[in-house]
């Protein structure tokens, strides 16, 4: 019996160690922003000689708009999409290097974030953008009665592509979303409760984490790559460049 259960063990562990290993990114997002600007420029100058005097003045305004397009990375919802794919023992989670370049110009470039190093030991990176996000704030009447409901709702839509390290393929795509709402039941004399936003935002989180480890279980197993579970081979990592193995 026990050198079965030891077996057993031993058969876990190898599959374990042939789990490829995923580094996840944080949510990536693009907004052209618009700002309003006027300025105005006033310039007065007066001079004096003998019994002559004169002056004079000057005044410009301009005024219009400019737009700007901003990128950054969420830095929020990546956690249980972590833990979902850790439950799923699908994969080994490496910790990628948060991306901070300047302007984050090359942010959405993946392949040479993944030459330069940024994802060192991971066979696999999973690059989530922010398709869409929406705060919702509704306060609804209640049928024959002085009460209201008091709405607060988040949806998240993201994109997801599963990218292969050493290839550069696109080993899975899909879209993902999280939704979460509180209700709030209040009387016509006090409307100013407030609803629970870190519940909220929690849920959503949750919801898609379980969206995205679902349709990468889905695409992958449904259709296996020739490669997947036999992670590329390549040269050891210099011990101050190991990386981080998430568990």
């Amino acid at each position: 019996m026990k050198q079965l259960i030891a077996l057993l063990l031993l058969g876990l562990a190898g599959l374990a160690q042939a789990a490829p290993k995923v580094a996840v990114t944080d949510l990536a997002y693009e907004e052209r922003v618009r700002e309003y600007i006027r300025i105005v420029s006033a310039h007065s100058q007066a001079q004096a000689s003998g019994f002559a005097a004169s002056a004079s003045s000057s005044y410009n305004e301009i005024e219009g708009t400019y737009s700007y397009v901003e990128r950054g990375e969420l830095r929020k919802f990546t956690g249980d999409i972590k833990g979902e794919i850790l439950k799923s023992r699908m994969f080994q989670l490496i910790q990628g290097k948060p991306y901070t370049a300047k302007e984050n110009e090359g942010l959405y470039d993946v392949i040479a974030r993944i030459k330069q190093g940024h994802f060192r030991g991971a066979d696999y990176v999973l690059f989530g953008t922010l398709a869409d996000i929406d705060f919702r704030q509704d306060l609804n009447d209640i049928a024959n009665t002085d009460s209201y409901s008091k709405v607060l709702g988040l949806t998240l839509v993201a994109d997801f592509s599963l990218i292969n390290t050493r290839t550069y393929e696109i080993t899975s795509a899909f879209t993902a979303m999280g939704e979460a709402q509180d209700v709030k039941l209040v009387n016509g004399q006090d409307i100013r409760v407030t609803p629970n936003r870190g519940r909220v935002v929690r849920e959503v989180s949750k919801a898609l984490g379980e969206d995205v480890a679902a349709q990468l279980q889905e695409q992958l197993l449904g259709n296996r790559p020739a490669d997947f579970g036999n992670p590329p081979g390549g040269s050891p990592l210099p011990a101050d460049e190991a990386p981080v193995i998430l568990r």
